[in-house]
């Protein structure tokens, strides 16, 4: 009787596992011609469910309100119930209401992502962009994926993706195939990039994509640009072409054109980090943008709108409550005394400022006295003058642990031509450290001690130089 119970338990977990296989199986997302399509089984495990949510980009779901019926958060995203089968249940959404490319065919979407590298796609040469597909082979997911279609090659064993952002790989970005051809989803942050599809072993440009440029080596690559921006223009129904135009694009005219989008027009493209000054043409018309308050009157007398594109960067200074005027100054506003100016707090002064990535010095100015921020250890030197430093999207974190008794540690080297008397590093815990923002490239450095110069002790990286005292050596990717 013992054996029999024991044969009916182990029919009982086979029975178990197959049902929770088959809920797996369940759980998709669909992308058609003309919607999405989710479907769910409400009795698959937590983190089954959480994963689809996520790729079809659901706010916030609570599981258990699902189970119990409650699809408020599905239905507050824009999703509409079509069926439902017991545990399994079916929604449906428009692509044209989310604004998303069409796909020509439909195909369950990969679950095979290229995880982000965190690097942001600012090509330093590229200053804005905007795609030109003859058909939709790279377009945006509601869930933030990027994702990439090669049509065709159907008798290819392996296909391959390979660009700038997985530094042109050609064993990363394995696509998946389709019954019509080869996606891949990428998680991409805005900018620009560079790419090529590897089919049998052949490099290939985008077919669809009319965007190509020069790689400097004689190759030809697709550029894919993940905007960042959307020029927006309320009202105006009756006008025939509204355009807009600013110093990123040489004031060409009639380039960047908006589109009719409800009750105006938009022009969403990528725009590189930096400000810029820019107008709106409407039939012919100049005019400034209505809808932004920043101008800028140059030296012709012309007022333009300002954009910022860049990091929100908050300048605080604690203290001071009887001072009557607080400015933040430095070398991202030419140190104009009363460029940007702080607001009164319950404990001090703060000012919201976008830069774009790099290295800054900066000072407050408290009722004409210009002062470094006590609140930052780390230091710049220019012509003798002590500023307080700052890094916008660091990509490097020089550390030196040790010499507590040091009285200065400074950090020379290429990126700042052997400067011996600007970086000045902070003593934070147990040693010394600044961050840099440095672009990709070779770079050559040493710290220097109470005047001594020294090696990165923890850099196993260096090279001889002409006084055989050796630099460390650091890669940025």
């Amino acid at each position: 009787m013992r054996r029999h119970w024991h044969y009916i338990f182990l029919l009982l977990l086979l029975l178990c596992n197959a049902v929770d296989v088959s809920a797996q199986e369940r759980n998709n997302l669909i992308a058609t011609k003309k919607k999405l399509v989710l479907i769910i089984d409400i009795s698959s495990a937590k983190s089954a469910l959480d994963s689809i949510f996520k790729r079809a980009g659901v706010s916030e779901t609570k599981i258990p309100d699902l189970i119990k019926g409650d699809f408020s958060a599905l239905i507050s995203d824009g999703w509409m119930m079509v069926k439902r089968d017991n545990n399994v249940i079916e929604f449906d959404q428009s692509l044209k209401r989310i604004r998303a490319n069409p796909q020509e065919n439909t195909f369950v979407i990969t679950t095979q992502i290229i995880p982000n590298t965190e690097k942001h796609g600012y090509a330093d040469n590229i200053l804005y962009g905007v795609n030109k597909f003859s058909a939709a082979s790279v377009v945006e997911l509601p869930s933030g994926l990027t994702r990439f279609i090669l049509p065709g090659f159907l008798t290819a064993k392996r296909v391959f993706l390979s660009g700038s952002f997985n530094d042109w790989s050609t064993l990363k970005g394995v696509m998946t195939k389709t019954p019509d051809g080869w996606v891949i989803d990428i998680k991409l942050k805005p900018g620009a990039y560079e790419y090529k599809f590897i089919a049998g072993g052949r490099w290939m440009t985008d077919p669809n994509n009319q965007i190509n440029i020069d790689d400097g080596g004689g190759n030809t690559n697709s550029v894919y640009y993940k905007y960042n921006y959307t020029f927006k223009l309320r009202g105006f129904s009756l006008a025939h072409k509204i355009a807009v135009a600013g110093n990123f694009n040489n004031w060409i005219p009639d380039e960047l054109l908006f589109e009719k989008k409800g009750d105006g027009w938009e022009c969403p493209l990528y725009v590189h980090e930096g400000t810029y000054v820019y107008r709106f043409v409407v039939d012919g018309d100049w005019m400034t943008d209505p809808g932004n308050p920043e101008k800028y009157t140059d030296d012709k007398g012309n007022i333009n709108s300002v954009l910022k594109i860049g990091e929100t960067v908050y300048f605080k200074l604690n203290g001071y409550p009887n001072a009557q005027n607080v400015y933040v100054t430095g070398s991202f506003n030419g140190w104009k005394a009363d460029g940007i100016k702080l607001k009164k707090t319950i404990d001090g002064w703060v000012v919201p400022v976008i830069l774009q990535s790099g290295n800054y010095g900066y000072k407050f100015i408290v009722d004409g006295n210009w002062i470094t921020d006590p609140a930052n250890p780390f230091h710049t030197v220019v012509d003798k003058q002590y500023n307080s430093f700052l890094a916008v999207n660091p990509t490097h974190t020089f550390k030196l642990d040790g010499y507590a008794n040091a009285h200065a540690v400074y950090l020379p080297g290429t990126f700042n031509d052997w400067n011996t008397n600007e970086y000045l590093m902070g003593h934070t815990g147990n040693g010394w450290s600044i961050s840099l923002y440095l672009k990709p490239g070779k770079y050559l450095y040493k710290f220097l001690v109470d005047g001594n110069w020294m090696l990165d002790p923890a850099n196993k990286l260096w090279e001889q130089n002409q006084y055989d005292t050796g630099n460390s050596v650091l890669w940025i990717e």
